[in-house]
């Protein structure tokens, strides 16, 4: 683990964490008492507690009165206004389209055993992207 690495890992915890996500998610630059209410939190110093620490980690910058996210620590997301979707769950869409075509569509008139090995690993790929998608969704 780089040191850059482990000052995220040590500054992206708890309360801090949360507050960098609320500004993620924001995607434009918020203010001390935005980040206040957006993340819950009691009073405008820690708020800015919080964000002094994102600021001292290199995390976010100033900017137009505000501040906002300045090093993306999310991979794999995609953001869609203020949501965050992980890419894995374009594969877990894939893998079960493709059950579901096998079972209605391409099902042949006897189930031979060359249909339930390509029904069993495309449901393993399936089963395998939900638990990718859940760990992106864990680190979120």
């Amino acid at each position: 683990m780089s040191r850059e690495e482990k000052v995220e890992a040590d500054v992206l915890k708890g309360t801090t964490l949360k507050v960098y996500r609320f500004m993620f998610k924001e995607g434009k630059p918020v203010g001390i008492h935005d980040v206040q209410r957006g993340a819950g939190l009691s009073s405008p110093s820690l708020a800015s507690y919080h964000v002094e620490k994102l600021l001292n980690a290199g995390l976010i910058r100033r900017q137009d009165g505000g501040y906002i996210v300045d090093r993306v620590l999310f991979e794999n997301m995609v953001r869609v206004k203020r949501t965050l979707i992980p890419l894995q769950a374009a594969n877990a869409t894939f893998f079960l389209t493709a059950l579901l075509i096998l079972f209605t569509y391409l099902r042949p008139p006897e189930v031979t055993s060359t249909y339930v090995f390509s029904l069993a690993v495309i449901f393993v790929a399936f089963v395998a992207s939900l638990y990718e998608m859940r760990g992106a969704l864990s680190r979120v």
